[in-house]
């Protein structure tokens, strides 16, 4: 990884107002290299297994929903273990969630994966301390 480059974010969320909002407000950060949108964990997943060897397409960062139909976000993390380690770079994960549930923020503390459980909706100041140059 060459310093100071601009990171690729990957977003895994269902809800669609999300996805466009959050897509918006990481383009305002001028942050960001590439933005990728994931309805479904699955998607993502795939995505992930797909691209597992070429570091300039993977996300630098996932924000993972935990509210998904089908795959949640705890279902993705199980999948994301069995990649990582194929994966040519490492990846940041953050939790988000539009729900302050105790257990789902104690959960995600606790996950190795997780760096960070973010409540929905991030703001533009927000995405900027979490999303940094690579």
């Amino acid at each position: 990884m060459s310093a100071n480059r601009l990171p690729i974010v990957a977003l895994v969320d269902d809800d669609q107002i999300y996805q466009f909002t959050a897509s918006k407000t990481l383009e305002l950060t001028r942050s960001v290299q590439k933005i990728h949108s994931f309805a479904m964990a699955q998607e993502a997943l795939q995505y992930l297994e797909t691209h597992a060897s070429a570091a300039d397409q993977l996300p630098d960062y996932i924000f993972l929903d935990i509210n998904m139909p089908v795959k949640d976000g705890w279902d993705f993390l199980e999948d994301f273990e069995r990649i990582c380690e194929k994966m040519a770079k490492p990846v940041t994960i953050y939790m988000v969630s539009s729900s302050i549930d105790p257990r789902d923020v104690d959960r995600a503390g606790k996950h190795p994966r997780i760096k960070e459980y973010v409540t929905k909706p991030i703001t533009l100041d927000k995405f900027r301390q979490l999303v940094q140059p690579v």
